[in-house]
């Protein structure tokens, strides 16, 4: 059986828009985490990295 992949949320949820700047995930990610597939979670736990590595890169 495959690993499950771990929930980004880190219980700290500050949302701006349709993004939480906690865990980069957007609305629609959170909202869908629970019944979303293995491939489904490992390309929204990507996207949510790259988005903090650029909200990152813009408060600097």
């Amino acid at each position: 059986m495959a690993k499950s992949i771990d929930n980004p949320c880190i219980s700290v949820c500050q949302l701006s828009g349709d993004l939480c700047l906690s865990c980069g995930r957007s609305k629609e990610e959170i909202k869908k985490w629970k019944r979303m597939k293995r491939p489904e979670k490992m390309a929204a736990t990507k996207n949510a990295a790259l988005r903090l590595k650029t909200l990152q890169k813009k408060r600097s």
